[in-house]
């Protein structure tokens, strides 16, 4: 994931012509695939397949492909069920294909361990994705930044010896263990010989360093070869960050192999810009690389957010979802499309929650992102133009090979910018129409000897097409911008879209006058010279049919407005491609003898009428059949309308019971159990202060969470201070008792515009003290947050995590140091769960923990005190099975009681809650971890700093959506308190 927006940079070297792959691993060169239509759906159908690409396109089966992709990552969504309602969604949308990092951490507790089941499940979701009909980008780093802990190192790699990122050999001896146990996987859902449907294959991520020495070329080539060696023959890749041309084809040693790699960079323009040219129209990305495809592995379809909030205000991904929305997604997406980039990632499209201690210390919990499908799943408007856009790309074929052609002038002034491309073998011409100012301008556009006038919005964009094919028809031009074209049944079938109100012209190649039918809608038409005029206003769904004129097949025209387009979904299959109105979602479709069964969601009712192949005279829709006639449309539509979603009624949250922990903080608390601090020499970057053992964390082993410590000591007398430095990520904090007495709480401030990229934050806590001669006991808690990326390749990532020395204000005692942190990594929940609270290793934070003898109070609470108290309530769902509910947590109370809470469901932790920093407030709960149709139980650890009263205040369930269909969906194997022995 870019953190910068670099200008480009031209380096020196030509690019290697692309080439296709046999599933065989042959190679062989592709000359220009003629423009035809793309290949269908992908599956994992156990066919041989070639995949390649020239400097157009991707090239599947010789058969051009633009791959309009979106990304989102399993381990944000701990429930494999709900990865296929993603994947659902965003193939309806238009999406063809699904990029996905391979987290590192997520999967790998200790050197050697990789665990890929349950969760963690890389098979299940490779099977989900083919499934589901969708390519895959498979991008298993081994770094990948993408805003995770330590860049999706594992914690125990920040312990070892090797630099990252670099041919050092300690650091490739783990990373191939890495490699090895992805790629047992990955070669087993290769399209290239259709055991499932991944067709590219990223190499490490945004490697911007060591590009010129021996250092970062031989990692690179060594990622290549091992990568090979493993038997993965599709297409490579690397992301660049930003435009510089970095690791080009021929920049590095790719042994015999030419032709099969690519170059790809990433992109997040600031909204409040104008868009970039990076690619056919300014000296962009792609140049870099003539000879592939321009290919945007990132481009933002949001941004991430900072504990506090200031990129957005303090307002959250509402905000982002703002500045990013439907008409920045159209203006900056089609200028990307007219710069020859035909691999376009949306990063994200899907971004999901950071729940545990996934995050990296540069966001808080939720990763919303802002993206087109929110962090409760549910579909945004920024999803109408992804809609359009990614539909028009998979049926209109013409826009996979296009040229620059010359400069128009639309007028408009410079508020307007034109963008002119041709196709080189169908003479097809395409117009991206742009206006960079605030007010609506009218594009007057030159096309085939008239000039045809485009309204387009402020700070929009529109595309025209002119001399496309509309099945057995030609489409002069249309001010309308063209959505998909199918041949469905006995007709062709073409829907183009606009806003609204909109005064639209479409006009076709006619050698005789054709017999014209308006079905619906308001719409005129005339016909002269070769030529049928369609004068149409839009406005819900108009249709025009027409006939004859010497063609022999019906051209059923449909025209939407933006609101409509996103109630159309054309659906590929075997069978042949249906084309389906009315309902929010369209998950499937297939014939099945004289049926058509759909499957799908509806929130209120909704109509429903199928376009569907030749034969078909019955609907069935999630298992019910329903009645429906023939229109004069073609169509089958339901006689009567699909039923919304049932109502959902959500409990209050009552019955708590409450119990302080932290008995570390005793003097005679038996830490004879914990690791000695004695080391002499750590792995971290930070340096270890003179005359001090390493008491950072992760050198004795303890990753995640918080860290405990207990130092003895003696001969204080006279001390009148004690200063504790520590290291920690964002929003860290430190609190210290002496002899069982709190010292008192320091917290790292809340990141600003200036430091809202630090990762790792330094600080000295000092506290009056007055100890006597004897002994003493000082406990201290670091709430270490998370460790660094590594986006620099500097180890970051190892920077120190805890403790880091303590010191005396007149006296020097000799401290005796020990540290406790997370118990061994949860078997199902994994090592990302956890941290070193005392109820945590005890397992309070599990369902079926024996409670009982806990005080029962009410929410909300105001207390006073330092350190940490817990609360537990049960709560029991009766969802309709029938319905899909996106539940959250909501926690509010007065911004000035300073307090955070790690909220633990069925003992899974789904994040933190900072009461005083925010932003956020409202906590996505997954169903699968959630039981939407049983008892669930939650925990809350609450960490008060003792300066203000803390909550919690009110805790509440919230819905975030529903909608009648969904998924199935398999609770997630959630383990109770196993005992006293836990």
């Amino acid at each position: 994931m870019a953190m910068s927006r670099r200008t480009f940079h031209m380096i020196t070297g030509t690019a290697a012509l692309g080439l296709a792959l046999g599933g065989s691993g042959e190679v062989c060169a592709t000359a220009s695939a003629p423009t035809g239509p793309p290949p269908g759906p992908p599956r994992a159908d156990g066919r041989a397949h070639t995949v390649g690409f020239d400097r157009y396109s991707m090239l599947v089966d010789g058969r051009r492909v633009v791959l309009w992709s979106g990304e989102m990552h399993p381990f944000r969504l701990p429930s494999p069920s709900l990865w296929r309602d993603v994947l659902q969604k965003m193939r309806g949308h238009g999406y063809n294909t699904v990029s996905v990092y391979v987290a590192w951490n997520f999967h790998s507790s200790a050197p050697g361990r990789h665990d890929f089941t349950g969760v963690r499940d890389l098979d299940l979701f490779l099977r989900t994705a083919a499934e589901t009909g969708l390519y895959v980008t498979l991008r298993p780093g081994p770094y990948i930044n993408a805003e995770v802990d330590a860049g999706g190192f594992p914690g125990w790699l920040t312990a070892t010896p090797g630099t990252a990122r670099t041919s050092d050999p300690t650091y490739l001896a783990y990373v191939d263990e890495w490699l090895t146990a992805v790629n047992r996987i990955a070669v087993r859902h290769l399209y290239t010989d259709g055991g499932g449907t991944i067709v590219l294959y990223q190499l490490e991520n945004e490697y911007a360093n060591h590009v010129t020495e021996a250092a970062g070329r031989d990692y690179m080539a060594h990622l290549y070869d091992k990568v090979r060696a493993d038997g993965i023959d599709v297409p490579l890749f690397h992301n660049d960050k930003g435009r510089n041309g970095y690791w080009a084809p021929g920049t590095f040693d790719t042994g015999a192999e030419r032709g099969r790699w690519l170059y790809g960079f990433d992109g997040y323009p600031s909204p409040f810009r104008t868009p970039p040219d990076w690619g056919y129209f300014g000296p962009g990305g792609s140049t870099a690389s003539p000879g592939t495809p321009g290919f945007l592995a990132e481009f933002g379809g949001g941004w991430f957010d900072p504990w506090g909030g200031v990129e957005f205000g303090g307002k959250g991904y509402a905000e982002s979802r703002r500045t990013r929305d439907a008409a920045y997604e159209r203006r900056f997406h089609l200028t990307n499309l007219a710069n020859g980039i035909k691999i376009h990632n949306v990063y994200m499209t899907f971004g999901g929650t950071s729940w545990g201690w996934l995050p990296a210390p540069v966001v808080y919990t939720s990763y919303d992102y802002g993206a087109a499908l929110d962090e409760a799943r549910q579909p945004t408007a920024k999803l109408v133009p992804m809609h359009q856009i990614g539909h028009l790309l998979h049926t209109v074929p013409e826009l996979a090979e296009l040229d620059r052609a010359e400069d128009v002038d639309v007028g408009g002034g410079s508020a307007l910018r034109a963008y002119h491309l041709v196709g080189p073998d169908t003479g097809a011409h395409v117009y991206v129409l742009r206006n960079d100012s605030s007010a609506e301008a009218e594009a007057a556009v030159p096309v085939a000897g008239t000039t045809v006038r485009v309204p387009v919005p402020g700070l929009d964009a529109r595309l025209l097409a002119a001399g496309i094919s509309l099945g057995r028809r030609t489409l002069r031009y249309s001010s309308a911008q063209p959505m998909l074209r199918l041949a469905v049944g006995r007709q062709d079938l073409a829907v183009f879209t606009g806003r609204s109100g909109e005064a639209t012209t479409t006009v076709l190649e006619c050698a005789r006058e054709p017999r014209v039918t308006v079905l619906e809608g308001d719409a005129a038409h005339t016909y002269a010279r070769g030529a049928l005029r369609l004068d149409v206003r839009l406005g819900g769904l108009v249709r025009v049919l027409v006939e004859g004129g010497g063609v022999a097949r019906p051209l059923l025209l449909l025209l939407a407005d933006d609101e409509t387009s996103v109630r159309l979904w054309p659906h590929s299959t075997p069978s042949g491609p249906f084309l389906v109105y009315g309902p929010p979602l369209l998950r499937t479709a297939e014939r099945r003898g004289t049926t058509a069964q759909l499957t799908g969601d509806t929130v209120d009712d909704a109509d429903l009428e199928v376009w569907a192949p030749s034969g078909v005279t019955e609907v069935v829709w999630n298992g019910a059949p329903v009645p429906a006639r023939g229109t004069p449309s073609g169509s089958l539509r339901a006689t009567r309308r699909l039923p919304g979603a049932a109502p959902v009624r959500l409990p209050a949250l009552t019955g708590w019971r409450r119990r302080a922990e932290n008995p570390e903080a005793a003097v005679g608390f038996d830490d004879s159990a914990w690791r000695t601090a004695d080391r002499t020499t750590s792995y971290a970057t930070t340096p270890v202060p003179a005359g001090q053992p390493v008491l950072f964390a992760d050198d004795y082993g303890f990753h995640y969470g918080d860290v405990w410590y207990r130092g003895r000591f003696e001969g204080a007398a006279g001390a009148g201070s004690v200063s504790l430095a520590y290291v920690s990520g964002t929003q860290g904090l430190l609190m210290a008792w002496l002899d069982g007495r709190p010292l008192g709480t320091h917290r790292m401030p809340v990141p600003d515009a200036r430091t809202v990229r630090r990762g790792t934050w330094s600080a000295t806590a000092t506290f009056p003290i007055a100890p006597g001669d004897g002994p003493h006991v000082l406990s201290v808690l670091v709430r270490r947050m998370q460790h660094d990326e590594d986006g620099g390749a500097n180890d970051s990532h190892k920077a120190g995590r805890g403790l880091a020395s303590v010191a005396f204000g007149g006296a020097s005692p000799a401290v005796r140091w020990r540290i406790q942190g997370e118990a061994a990594p949860d078997p199902v929940r994994g090592p990302l769960n956890n941290g070193g609270l005392y109820g945590e290793r005890h397992g309070w934070h599990l369902p079926g923990f024996p409670d009982g003898d806990w005080e029962a109070v009410a929410l909300p609470r105001a207390e006073r005190g330092q350190g940490v108290v817990w609360y537990r309530t049960r709560f029991r769902l009766a969802v309709d099975p029938g319905t899909d509910a996106s539940i959250g947590l909501t926690l509010t109370d007065d911004p000035a009681r300073a307090y955070r809470a790690q909220i633990f469901l069925n003992g899974w932790n789904m994040g933190q809650y900072i009461n005083d920093v925010g932003p956020q407030h409202t906590f996505v709960l997954p169903n699968g971890v959630l039981d939407t149709r049983g008892p669930n139980t939650l925990a809350l650890a609450v960490l008060a700093d003792g300066t203000t009263p803390s909550g919690p205040g009110a805790v509440e369930l919230t819905l975030l959506g529903r909608a009648a269909g969904g998924v199935p969906v398999t609770l997630v194997d959630s383990p109770g308190f196993p005992g006293p022995s836990f």
